[in-house]
This record gives C-alpha cells, structure tokens and sequence, in this order.
C-alpha cells in the first residue's frame, strides 16, 4: 500500500524518528510512527489519492487546524480526535510537521521519553 520512495515520507521519517525511541512499524500496509507501542501518527495515501499524515493534535488546537484546509477529519482515526495533514494542498512546512509530529507524541510517550525530549531541546 505505500513505497519506501513515496513523496514525503522520507522527510515524515526524519522527523518522526529524531524523537527519543521512536520507530517505524508496519501496521494496515502503512508506515506507523511509535512511542514506544504507542501510535503517533500514520503515513497514508497514494498517487491517486494524495499523500499525508494522521496525527493527534492536542484538543484546544483542533478547531484552528480544522479551519485550514490542509487538515481534514480522516476516517476510522476521526472520531478519537485525530487529524491528517494533506501534503498536496500547499508547499509542506516541515517545521510546522515537525511541531504537529511532537505534540502528537507528546500524548503518547511516556514520562522518561519526554525527560529526553525535553533535555534534548535547544536552550
């Protein structure tokens, strides 16, 4: 269901697995991103129907992200708040993935993740 040469994804990997004990899994023909066992987001799409990410966005960002029409409800991940970034509707920002990426996991991992996340952050 995905290449290791779809567009974005090489970039989605970079940012994803820079946080502290991230991995990749292969979970319904997608690449998932994990802290831990914990998902944080979700490679999705094809040529056909565009490319992009599913991620948790933090509650009280929701309605913003949902106000731009990069961001869209997607199905089955939806109705537990989570989001989708479409990589096709505009230049990709990917300090701002970057951001989306990390509050998304910031849900999920667990307090010694987030020690080293937070020591790694520049002063």
């Amino acid at each position: 269901m995905y290449r290791d040469d779809d567009p974005f994804l090489a970039d989605l990997r970079e940012v994803c697995l820079a946080l502290p004990e991230s991995s990749e899994v292969e979970a319904w023909g997608r690449p998932t991103f994990r802290a831990g066992k914990k998902l944080f987001a979700v490679f999705t799409g094809s040529k056909e129907d565009g490319y992009s990410v599913i991620f948790k966005p933090e509650p009280d960002e929701r309605p913003a992200l949902l106000a731009d029409e990069r961001f869209f409800v997607p199905p089955y991940f939806g109705p537990g708040g989570w989001l989708a970034l479409d990589f096709g509707a505009g230049p990709v920002e990917w300090d701002e993935v970057a951001e989306l990426m990390e509050s998304s996991y910031r849900q999920v991992a667990l307090k010694r993740m987030l020690k080293t996340l937070d020591e790694q952050a520049p002063s």
